[in-house]
């Protein structure tokens, strides 16, 4: 019932009239950016028995002692595919269930030998037969016999109590587990209706998403000057921006060229007048000197020395005719200046410019295009809405809906019914193990008296009435046994074939799955369906629908549209085709027309450049200007401390430093605007041929990125509904809670636990009987007793009844005739 139950919990999910194919994959895409809000369900996904599971493992053992065969699926396709048929081959059921069948022998031939060797027994006692005569004979072995049999049916009552324990479990078990069952219960409900709240809500976030996917593409195109207009910058910059920093080099080269050769030019004049001046200074200064040697003084020693000394260094006092002689730069600085008509600056400015104004230029040139794809965009929001709605989910919701509440309340409804049957069943359970119970008492009550109370002293007729109490109690104990031991072993046998069936046939192969592999067999539960379970559902049966699948994707927690292949239904990947909503995006980005008109210098700019090429500041004598900058100031200094020479120096320093200059700046000058003019070449080449296709390129690459979103929202919303939308967990888990938990962990495991416990205890009777009745026969008070009449024929023997404290039977003038003849044991 619970198996039915389970499996109408699962068929119930799927509806009546919904076919479908092949399920999707379940691998999501590797880039994933949107999930799914978890759901947590109360119920867990597995039961755990906790300590007492040990005790089940061991009843698990001992059947598959019993029965170690494998599950036998052809033999149960063939008898389900034969029930309705007259002949059904029994040999092979025979064989499957050879050890149950001999367990179960064997308890028949307990149940039908018992009563009659118990009837048999009690006749022949009461004829004073089989132990039944109040007469002990004496044995010499007897002390030690007394002491193996008292063991041994302590040793059995332990192993009896042991099976009393195991049944006492077991009944507490069972009415502990059927008080869980209604929280159970309710726990799956509220689990299954988590499933059908949550659903809408999943597909409202899955709407919701899209908003978020159309914000993020609305930002692209808010931002198509930075996404779209950037790219194409940053594709063009690398071979643009490197040969205008060039130009703009070369232009502040010039303006440095300029200033060098003004400041040079205007050096050179004055070193001119300066050196014009110094030539006449030092005339005047020689004339003097002349005048001052040719005094008197002069011929007297020592003052002759100094003037010779001085007379002589007179001819030192000249100028440096070179300095005006050195070249004008006037040539060069007019060349330079006539450069310097043409803003070369301002040239490589509007390049930078036409750079830099791209990002704007297509913002203004692509708003059509921009609001005709957000046109776009908003109505595939729509066509989504629309799709979602039409899954068919939301019918086999409503559906569901229905039936849960329906078996939610046929549940309610007889849950207390259940409860009382338990309640039963709790009490017979009880009844059976106190019986069992009482019998060992009896059992330890007179180990306990007979034990206690025995006087190895006494007679047999003299016993004490605690050890005499042992003997009755023992007695008490085979006779309950006797009475009840066949009733107890007819129910043992009942659970234990309805248990062990159960659990061999049911719940070990529904836990490998080995039984849904036997429902899913072709033509098995209908003759007239390939698949039960498509036929069933959607009356299909060539559709692979199995049972295990279906359980198995919902052990899983995937969607039930993947679970129950409704892609033929409503094919969701049709419905959501990538290529259909996006080519209307595409056909709006194909119109993306973007015009640029990138400024590199131009005709002006380049004869500018030649110009300064061939201005000649690279054929200037810079060594001969280097020279006499060199040279002057050494000059000078012989007469520093006359005249003032710091105008000359700086002249000097200024002219050096502008030399300099130029010489550097001339150095190549031609190579370098050679190999610049090439770099411009190139760059317009590049921009005269590829300009297009870096725009082309960039705004295939623009349009990517926005279909991309919505390429990857799409997938991720075929993926959700197939896989995850309205996941079926909660219903494999209800299964296993009918089947598992309810039937197999909360009904067949305690009920074939208590059967393993009694069934111990019950058969373990049988020796306990034979040992007691062995040993009552030492702890009862007799009413005769062994007599011996010739003390010297046996002198051990009166020694030893002596010892035991027997008398002997002549003392008294009574004739033993036990001595005359053999003994009887």
């Amino acid at each position: 019932m619970a198996l039915v139950l389970g499996s109408l919990l699962l068929l119930g999910l799927c509806g009546n009239s919904f076919s479908g194919g092949q399920p999707s994959s379940t691998d999501a895409p590797k880039a994933w950016n949107y999930e799914l809000p978890a759901t947590n369900y109360e119920t867990q996904d597995s039961h755990k028995a906790g300590p007492i599971g040990i005790l089940f493992e061991l009843v698990h053992i001992f059947l598959y002692v019993v029965q170690p065969r494998d599950f036998p699926e052809d033999t149960l396709r063939k008898f389900l595919q034969k029930a309705y048929e007259s002949k059904i081959d029994y040999d092979k059921i025979v064989y499957y269930e050879a050890g149950i069948i001999l367990c179960c022998v064997l308890g028949l031939l307990f149940i039908i030998l018992m009563p009659l060797v118990g009837y048999f027994f009690c006749m022949c006692r009461c004829c004073n037969k089989c132990g039944g005569e109040m007469h002990q004979r004496q044995k010499e072995n007897g002390p030690f016999l007394r002491k193996c049999f008292a063991i041994s049916l302590l040793v059995i009552c332990i192993i009896i109590s042991i099976g009393i324990f195991y049944g006492f479990v077991a009944n507490h078990q069972v009415r502990t587990r059927i008080k869980r069952s209604r929280k159970l219960a309710d726990s799956n409900f509220k689990d299954l209706r988590t499933l059908l709240n949550e659903t809408p809500e999943q597909i409202k976030y899955i709407l919701a998403q899209y908003n978020t996917t159309k914000d993020k593409a609305f930002t692209d195109l808010n931002s198509i000057n930075s996404v779209l207009g950037g790219g194409i910058l940053d594709r063009l910059r690398p071979n643009i921006i490197p040969v205008l920093d060039e130009i703009k080099s070369m232009a502040t080269a010039i303006k440095e060229t300029k200033e060098a050769l003004e400041n040079m030019n205007s050096t050179l004049k004055s070193l001119h007048q300066q050196s014009t001046q110094l030539s006449s200074s030092l005339t005047s200064v020689k004339t003097s000197l002349r005048s001052s040697l040719n005094d008197p003084l002069c011929l007297v020693h020592p003052s002759s020395e100094t003037c010779n000394s001085i007379r002589l260094s007179l001819s030192q006092l000249n100028s440096n005719p070179e300095l005006r002689q050195l070249p004008p730069v006037d040539a060069e600085l007019d060349n330079v200046n006539n450069v310097l008509r043409t803003d070369l600056d301002g040239l490589v400015q509007q390049g930078y410019q036409s750079l830099n104004d791209i990002p704007d230029r297509v913002q203004r040139q692509t708003t059509t295009v921009v609001a005709g794809i957000k046109r776009v965009l908003n109505s595939i929001g729509s066509d989504i809405d629309n799709v979602t709605q039409r899954l068919p989910i939301q019918d086999i919701l409503s559906a569901f809906s229905v039936y849960v509440n329906n078996t939610e309340s046929y549940i309610h409804r007889n849950l207390p019914t259940l409860e009382e049957y338990d309640s039963y069943w709790w009490l017979g359970g009880l009844v059976i193990c106190s019986l069992l119970t009482l019998i060992v008492i009896f059992y330890y009550l007179g180990l306990l008296c007979g034990v206690c109370g025995y006087d190895r002293h006494a007679t047999p007729t003299t016993r004490g009435c605690v050890s005499n109490t042992g003997g009755v109690f023992l007695m008490v104990g085979v006779g309950l046994s006797f009475l009840f031991c066949w009733i107890l072993m007819i129910i043992v046998v009942l659970t234990f074939v309805f248990g062990a069936n159960v659990e061999k046939l049911i719940c070990e192969p529904y836990t490998s799955k080995e039984l849904f592999r036997v429902l899913d067999t072709p033509y098995l539960l209908n003759e007239d369906w390939e698949y039960y379970l498509s036929g069933k559902l959607f009356n299909k049966s060539k559709m692979k629908l199995t049972f295990e699948q279906v359980y198995s994707d919902c052990k899983k927690n995937r969607g039930t549209y993947g679970t129950l292949h409704l892609q033929n239904s409503f094919n969701i990947s049709e419905h959501l085709n990538i290529n259909e909503h996006t080519g209307s995006i595409s056909s709006e980005l194909e119109s993306l027309k973007v015009n640029l008109n990138i400024f590199l210098l131009g005709a002006a700019g380049r004869k500018n450049l030649q110009d300064f090429a061939a201005c000649g500041i690279d054929r200037m004598n810079y060594d001969s200007y280097l020279a006499q900058t060199g040279k002057s100031p050494a000059g000078v200094n012989l007469l520093s401390f006359a005249y003032d020479l710091e105008a000359k120096a700086n002249s000097l320093s200024t002219l050096y430093q502008s030399v300099k200059i130029l010489q550097r700046t001339g150095n190549g000058l031609l190579e370098r605007v050679t190999r610049i003019l090439a770099s411009l070449d190139f760059a317009q080449n590049f921009i005269t041929n590829n300009t297009s296709s870096v725009i082309i390129e960039e705004t295939k690459k623009y349009g990517r990125t926005i279909i991309g979103y919505f390429e990857h929202y799409l997938q991720w919303i075929e993926f959700s509904i197939s896989e995850k939308v309205a996941s079926c967990k909660p219903v494999a888990t209800a299964l296993d809670t009918a089947v598992d938990v309810f039937l197999c962990s909360y009904i067949i495991d305690p009920l074939n636990l208590f059967w393993f416990g009694i069934g111990k205890a019950t058969v373990f009777l049988l020796p306990a009987l034979i040992f007691a009745v062995k040993l009552a026969k030492y702890y009862r008070r007799m009413d005769s007793e062994d007599v011996y009449d010739d003390v010297e024929t046996i002198p051990m023997k009166n020694m030893e009844n002596g010892n035991n404290g027997y008398h002997k039977d002549h003392v008294y003038g009574i004739h033993n005739p036990v001595m005359t003849s053999p003994s009887q044991h």
